[in-house]
């Protein structure tokens, strides 16, 4: 088979030819780093560092430049300086030093090329100036906007005409556009807001826009693959192509193939710090192992909704034990017997690939990591070496492609925070309510809260507390080393 994947332009899954051979140029839109970011980013930025990797992987073998941006100039960061009383650059500096930090403890490769908005100003007001002088852009008192019924093909990959969408569409007080629809390339400045300058005077640019011009510039037009988030599709994506394809040749598309990644939920709510169900990305990586949120994102076919729980990251957890203990049970495999079960797993190695290649079904893909997982009491009963060797091979290829192979060289103590019982758990949350406030940790959070606050206590020479802290651990199983560094490390036994 060869890679399939689905275009959401053509509501088709159909097989990728790169424009050139050998190489794939993408361009993935980044963050907008005015808040925290969330989960929901996290799944989708994860999905395209796969996608990356099964592009390079020998099976495609392609050369991949992946290009993701990041919008460090807009509405909502010269907002949220405001509201924190800091510059725009401070709190870009801010809020995308923490994604990174949770880009970095998922696994998530850095990107090639990261270009600011605000580095490309050039490149922009250069692309606005083209559009002005082709009909497709205005001026008007408040800077240049983009004519949208200038592009007769606008609403194509949205799947919406220009009259469906005109049906409850505004002109806002502040902006002077000619239609509804049209949106701003060029934004005149507020006082106190940061500014370029330009023919039409100082400002800055509008968002849509910034992608066009980097992408035009760092990769060229057309390219391979345009990714986002399925909210990026209108307005973001659909005006990204206005924009650009109107400087192209007719007929031409600005990328060959547009992907989507589905929304996230949170205990069955889209997120929102309104609801209560909002929490920012380094509070949640706090909380629950990185590896087995991956792998409980890569349990969801990437188009589909999700829906985030702490049962369903509690069973991701158990996944991932599950995969490093059969993974190392095969190391202990060195006998000749079992031809049957080779043939099993070589078989199961061309499923998994095939899998993927089918619009990049990770659901699938880690499924036969999993039929795999359980062949292997068989292979180790017949002592059979060259089927744990081939099982071995493709579990490392697997989770290699996945991103998720460290879960093969853990060690067995940073392995046993699955161990915990759950039940076990909230008998100790109950048992020490009085003394620590939990906020919904998982199991191992618990008890590495416990072990803090026990810490705490013996630095307070409460001697008391931490003995009843550690006693409290060690009813349920849960057994300290005090390390002579001042470290607490800790296993989970019966009990």
């Amino acid at each position: 088979m060869s890679l399939r994947l689905y275009n959401t332009l053509t509501h088709a899954v159909a097989p990728f030819v790169p424009i050139v051979d050998g190489e794939v140029r993408m361009y993935v839109c980044g963050l907008t780093p005015s808040a925290e970011a969330h989960l929901g980013h996290a799944r989708s930025f994860l999905f395209f560092d796969v996608l990356r990797r099964y592009l390079a992987h020998p099976r495609n073998g392609y050369h991949v430049t992946y290009v993701q941006n990041v919008t460090d100039i807009d509405d909502r960061s010269i907002a949220a300086a405001q509201n924190e009383g800091a510059s725009v650059e401070e709190i870009v500096a801010k809020y995308y030093g923490r994604f990174k930090d949770g880009m970095r403890a998922l696994g998530v490769r850095e990107p090639d090329l990261e270009p600011h908005a605000t580095q490309h100003i050039d490149a922009i007001v250069d692309m606005i100036a083209e559009l002005v002088a082709t009909g497709h852009a205005y001026v008007t008192g408040d800077g240049v906007y983009y004519a949208v019924k200038s592009f007769p093909r606008y609403g194509e990959l949205s799947h919406r005409n220009v009259d469906e969408l005109l049906v409850g569409a505004r002109i806002a007080e502040n902006e002077q556009k000619n239609d509804p629809l049209d949106f701003a390339l060029w934004k005149l400045a507020k006082p106190g807001e940061p500014q370029w300058p330009s023919p039409w005077g100082s400002g800055r640019p509008g968002w849509h826009i910034e992608c066009s011009a980097m992408s035009r510039e760092l990769l060229g037009v057309p390219f391979d693959i345009h990714g986002g988030g399925y909210d990026l599709i209108f307005p973001h994506h659909e005006n990204e192509i206005a924009q650009s394809e109107a400087l192209m040749p007719p007929h031409s598309h600005l990328a060959n193939v547009w992907m989507h990644g589905g929304l996230l939920n949170f205990d069955g709510r889209k997120m929102s710090k309104s609801l209560g169900n909002f929490e920012p990305l380094g509070v949640l990586l706090g909380r629950h192992d990185p590896l087995a949120i991956r792998l409980l994102f890569l349990q969801t076919g990437y188009r589909k909704p999700m829906n985030f729980t702490e049962d369903a990251i509690s069973a991701a957890n158990s996944a991932v034990e599950k995969l490093r203990r059969a993974y190392d049970a095969l190391a202990k495999v060195s006998g000749t017997g079992g031809d049957e079960l080779t043939a099993t797993i070589i078989a199961a190695a061309a499923r998994f690939f095939d899998t993927l290649d089918e619009d990049m079904n990770t659901a699938g893909a880690v499924g036969v990591l999993f039929d795999v997982a359980n062949t292997v009491p068989k292979i180790v009963a017949a002592d059979a070496g060259a089927a744990a060797a081939a099982a071995r091979a493709l579990f490392e290829d697997g989770l290699g492609v996945l991103g998720a192979g460290d879960i093969l060289t853990r060690t067995v103590a940073v392995a046993a925070a699955a161990d915990v019982d759950p039940v076990k758990i909230e008998r100790l949350r109950t048992a020490l309510a009085d003394a620590i406030a939990f906020n919904g940790e998982s199991p191992a959070g618990v008890v590495e809260r416990v072990i803090d606050a026990r810490n705490a206590a013996r630095k307070a020479r409460d001697f008391a507390l931490a003995d009843r802290l550690r006693n409290a651990l060690a009813a349920e199983g849960i057994v300290l080393t005090d390390g002579k560094d001042g470290s607490t490390t800790w296993t989970a036994g019966g009990a």
